[in-house]
């Protein structure tokens, strides 16, 4: 038995459900990665995972028992989670937002203690946003307040470690550092991670466990070498591509193949009704 699984799990929003029947189990003290086309769910899967959203059916089960059936703190101090479009309360500081990754573990009065204060240093540090500490969330730019965000979740110390998109906003070196923090963070203290990715390069390069979904059920799971082949990623993304073992990390990696039937920019153009002089 996984600590964090589902069973059978229908998610909607109200008209038809967005995730279906489905069964899935994440693998303790590993890094998943889940992946596929825009609304196929990935987003609505987390939200289940994270009991931000009830199921029409089915369960989401955390250490054995419907997570919807536990108490919010219990479930707080357990799982940890970054939502694809997190909102800061007007006036907050970054040290401020990090501190609130701590309210778990706080009692009815919110007092923090040494090990609070450490916590929140050193996920600032991981994340390298210590200088921001004092500056309002508002003021920071998409980047700089992804981090925050992060580093929040970081705070939070949890068992289990579910992030929507942590990418976003961040260019790529500042996507590389981040994922390598999540990757130290599994190595380094045994979290359990569920991720949600864009980029299949960078979803085989970090993941233990791949999973594709595609129209609200998973398509494919398992290790990336074995989830990301060219029949894959033409069924799942509907893309013509090669499949190559990537030069540095000999993970897959994904090449798109040119259309020979593709026009370029001046045929395009041409198409286009461009007029010429004379």
């Amino acid at each position: 038995m996984t600590r964090l699984a589902t069973r059978d799990l229908t998610l909607g929003y109200g008209g038809e459900p967005v995730v279906r029947d489905l069964t899935l189990e994440i693998p303790d003290g590993r890094v998943t990665v889940v992946v596929g086309p825009n609304a196929c769910g990935k987003s609505t899967l987390l939200r289940g995972l994270a009991r931000l959203l009830r199921p029409r059916s089915g369960a989401v089960l955390l250490d054995g028992r419907p997570i919807h059936e536990q108490p919010t703190r219990t479930v707080a101090r357990t799982l940890g989670l970054l939502p694809q479009h997190p909102v800061a309360p007007e006036g907050v500081t970054v040290a401020e937002l990090v501190g609130r990754g701590r309210h778990p573990h706080q009692g009815l009065w919110r007092r923090s203690s040494a090990h609070d204060a450490e916590a929140v240093e050193r996920a600032l540090a991981e994340t390298g946003t210590s200088s921001l500490a004092d500056a309002p969330v508002a003021e920071l730019s998409g980047g700089q307040r992804q981090r925050v965000w992060i580093a929040m979740a970081l705070a939070q110390e949890t068992d289990l470690l579910l992030l929507d998109e942590p990418t976003t906003y961040l260019d790529l070196t500042h996507q590389i550092e981040m994922l390598d923090l999540v990757a130290a963070l599994n190595a380094e203290r045994a979290t359990t991670v569920v991720m949600v990715l864009h980029d299949l390069g960078l979803a085989a390069r970090y993941a233990d466990h791949l999973v594709a979904m595609r129209a609200g059920v998973v398509a494919a799971q398992g290790a990336p070498a074995d989830v990301l082949t060219e029949e894959m990623v033409r069924e799942v993304f509907a893309l013509d591509a090669s499949v190559i073992p990537d030069p540095e990390s000999g993970t897959p990696l994904v090449v798109p193949r040119c259309s020979p039937h593709r026009p370029g920019l001046a045929e395009a153009g041409d198409r286009g009704g461009r007029h010429t002089a004379g």
